[in-house]
């Protein structure tokens, strides 16, 4: 069952160029939203806290500081409405999910860069 699930997945599910981002990195995602019959494209910029899953169910999650409020997003791997995502930064982390990060404020909430080729 678990084989035939992976064809549909594979076959059937439309993937687009993503670039390869972790957690600790700074992305901005690009997509799209419908209002009414006006479409628009807004970006989201945050840090990458989490990626969860696997195939076609994969999503990642990504905070950011909106005045002194935290905002958190969950965004599909495969979601028609991403029209692009831009890696800005690279960060160092040693984790894969940085819970840790939402009780950071200030200079602590800084990630290192990381210096990858």
């Amino acid at each position: 069952m678990e084989s035939l699930v992976k064809f549909v997945q594979d076959e059937f599910v439309t993937r687009k160029d993503l670039p390869e981002f972790s957690a600790g990195d700074t992305i901005t995602v690009y997509y799209e939203i419908t209002e009414g019959q006006k479409t628009r494209t807004q970006f989201f910029r945050g840090v990458v806290i989490q990626l969860r899953g696997t195939g076609s169910s994969q999503t990642f999650t990504i905070r950011k500081m909106s005045g002194t409020v935290g905002v958190e997003r969950i965004f599909p791997i495969n979601l028609p409405a991403i029209q692009k995502i831009e890696i800005n930064k690279k960060g160092k982390v040693r984790r894969a999910r940085i819970f840790y990060f939402r009780e950071l404020t200030g200079k602590k909430a800084r990630i290192k860069e990381a210096i990858r080729r």
